[in-house]
């Protein structure tokens, strides 16, 4: 069984000058990497970690921008046989003081032996490590050493490490993306690669994939970064930065460079639709397309035909619009939809799925519809099933929480025994966390349990909620959070909407959130009475670009405290 490493150093021996990836980034040269220039880049890398002290099997923490910095020094600790795991960059996105204090509780629960970091954000790590750290040394990311000849591959100790050592952190999505390291071994991660290039039909002669993704998550890291790399297959990888400030350019690299596959969350796909102008299009040929996959929170029908609707006259064919259902601790995907067709879908009864829990397919009575898009079957090596709160599985089409079960499922959340245990049910069923359903063999994702927010005994999703305002001329798309608040007097929960908006006009604003609540109300039944219209930037958003509800849900909290404060001094004034 192979490791990281030796796979590695194979497909140097095998193709030393194919191109491994091309990066590009705004502002930055586009640069053209082969395999022996990778390789080379991360053995400089692996040269300064060991010099540093940095021994096999201990956590390297990486704090850099998307880059070559980035992947080389991936990459080196790998040839160094250490366990590299990514923490987002500070960015204008993320709140300060929530990123230091989740950079100090990473610390302390990972137990980094080094962190890998630029000379101008050094003080900010030291910071957040504190006197008493394992933190042996803080690198500066600036050139690698140059290697005065070609180095002995099989003596660099990465070649040594066993396939059941971990060989990677993921960490699981919060505000900055760093609540529970999810610890995979090589075997587990080369599995899931297996597996899933199988389900896709990758094809190293022919296949090129374009991704825009962070790598500190494993839409990214897994299916947009390891997955070409070590399997062969050409990579164009961007910033996500510069794709939000500029999403066309994903398009125009797919057509440049003839891009097969790219991933994208479902907001993407809205974003794209209505953020990409015409004349940003120019030359644009999107016909080598054979997967833009779904990958995300509950994927929308109406996202995948705003996407192809909107880029249909530049060659896109619909048939690609896929989905899929991941995991972190599955290493990746836990459902692909096939390639051979459009993704299924499920027409059912709103009122069934809110309160009876059943996916119930629509029938003659003239019961409120709700289409639900399929997020594929499970891999070959995967088993899923549907959940009641005590464990207890389902029949087909009852809604609950979604349980798997695979062959490369994470070894541990790393240092934190507890959560290893209560994340499983006997006979190693992992709780996702997810609820949805099974129907003719397909899973169906409604939303996380967590979320739900219950109105006298009805089950609604923030996520239908959120995607009918979003559908509102004047809100921002995929600027939409909705959570649920108590109200004591009715004994039941309400719904508060926070919606992002650069109307400033008092009256233009009363308009528009009465139009976000007719448009709510008419497609989910819900009454809103807590419509809030906030400025561009307002919503706070996870690492990986999912709504952070329980952070948007406290600042709100805080800002009518705040409010209702100032509105009893000014009564007392009177």
């Amino acid at each position: 069984m192979n490791t990281f490493a030796r796979v590695l150093v194979e497909r140097l021996r095998q193709e030393p000058d194919a191109t491994a990836l091309v990066l590009q980034f705004a502002r930055q040269p586009e640069r053209t990497v082969t395999v022996r220039g990778l390789m080379r880049a991360a053995a400089g890398w692996q040269l300064r970690l060991a010099e540093g002290g940095i021994r096999p099997g201990e956590v390297v923490l990486l704090i850099l921008q998307h880059g070559g910095d980035l992947v080389e020094a991936y990459f080196g600790c790998v040839l160094n046989g250490s366990i590299p795991a990514i923490m987002p960059f500070l960015t204008e996105k993320l709140l300060p003081e929530r990123y230091r204090a989740e950079l100090t509780a990473l610390v302390g629960v990972t137990q980094p032996a080094a962190v890998v970091t630029y000379a101008d954000f050094e003080p900010e790590v030291r910071a957040a490590l504190g006197e008493e750290t394992s933190v042996r040394r803080v690198l500066v990311a600036d050139a690698a050493p140059d290697l005065p000849g070609e180095p002995y591959w099989e003596a660099l100790p990465g070649l040594a490490r066993q396939p059941d050592d971990i060989a990677l952190l993921q960490h699981s999505s919060g505000t900055t993306g760093l609540q529970k390291g999810v610890a995979l071994s090589h075997r587990a991660v080369l599995r899931q690669l297996e597996v899933y290039a199988a389900a896709l039909r990758l094809d190293p002669a022919r296949d090129v994939i374009v991704s825009w993704l962070p790598l500190y998550h494993d839409m990214g890291l897994i299916a947009s970064f390891l997955m070409p790399l070590l399997l062969g297959v050409k990579l164009v990888l961007m910033s996500p930065f510069d794709w939000v400030r500029a999403p066309y350019r994903l398009l125009h690299s797919i057509s440049a460079y003839r891009g097969t596959f790219t991933w994208l969350p479902n907001f993407a796909y809205n974003f794209c639709a209505q953020k990409i102008r015409d004349r940003d299009l120019q030359g644009v040929d999107l016909s080598s397309l054979r997967g833009v996959i779904n990958c995300s929170e509950p994927c929308r029908a109406e996202s995948h035909a705003a996407f192809a609707a909107r880029f249909a006259a530049w060659g896109l064919n619909p048939a690609a619009l896929m989905t899929c259902y991941a995991m972190a601790e599955n290493v990746f995907a836990v459902t692909q939809a096939g390639l051979d067709g459009p993704v299924m879908l499920d027409v059912i009864e709103r009122d069934a799925l809110q309160v009876e829990r059943v996916a119930r397919p629509v029938s003659g009575n003239g019961r409120a519809a709700l289409t639900m898009v399929s997020n594929g079957r499970p891999l070959p090596n995967v088993a899923v099933r549907i959940v009641d709160a005590e464990g207890n599985e389902l029949p087909e089409r009852s809604v609950g929480e979604i349980a798997l079960r695979s062959d490369c499922m994470l070894t541990e959340y790393y240092r934190r025994p507890d959560a290893t245990e209560q994340a499983f049910l006997p006979g190693s069923w992992y709780r996702t966390g997810d609820l949805g359903y099974l129907a003719g063999g397909e899973l169906y994702v409604s939303g996380r349990k967590k979320d739900l927010i219950i109105i006298g005994g009805k089950n609604v999703y923030p996520q239908d909620i959120e995607a009918a305002a979003s559908q509102v001329p004047g809100v921002h798309p995929g600027r939409v959070v909705a959570f649920g608040l108590f109200d004591e007097a009715a004994g039941t929960e309400e719904v508060a909407l926070v919606a992002e908006v650069d109307v400033e006009g008092e009256a233009e604003r009363e308009a528009l959130a009465e139009a976000v609540r007719q448009a709510v109300t008419r497609s989910t039944a819900v009454a809103l009475r807590q419509v809030r219209l906030v400025g561009p930037g307002w919503i706070i958003k996870t690492s990986s670009g999912k709504t952070a509800r329980a952070a948007n849900k406290e600042r709100y909290l805080e800002e009518l405290a705040t409010e209702n404060t100032e509105i009893t001094e000014k009564e007392k004034k009177i």
